[in-house]
């Protein structure tokens, strides 16, 4: 083999290891949830990415699916508020004591009441 092919072959290679990893499916950027009384929560998901960095950290509780913490509600299988509490505002404010910058610690902060 000339090595003129070989370095092609091992650029192709690369670029389609690059693209492959660009081309993951990181969910929506942003996500509506529904907050029940208290209107629609609009959830920087993309955020999320960098400062997680482990999906199962808040996927174990609930599924990458849409609507999956509204349905696990409605199942009974997951209690109100569980998400937003156990994950989310235990989260930020464990990162606001250390010193690091954060999402809201404060329900009202996301929960917009209707109007």
């Amino acid at each position: 083999m000339r090595p003129g092919t070989i370095i092609f072959i091992l650029v192709l290679f690369i670029f389609s290891g690059v693209i492959a990893f660009s081309a993951q499916n990181f969910g929506a950027k942003d996500i509506d949830l529904d907050g029940g009384k208290r209107g629609i929560i609009n959830f920087p998901h993309h955020l999320h990415h960098g400062a997680v960095k482990e999906c199962n950290t808040c996927h174990a509780v609930f599924p990458k699916a849409k609507e999956s913490i509204k349905t696990l509600k409605t199942r009974g299988e997951l209690k109100k508020k569980q998400v937003m509490n156990k994950t989310c505002l235990k989260c930020h404010r464990a990162m606001k004591k250390a010193g690091e910058k954060t999402g809201p610690t404060k329900c009202s902060a996301c929960h917009v009441k209707k109007g």
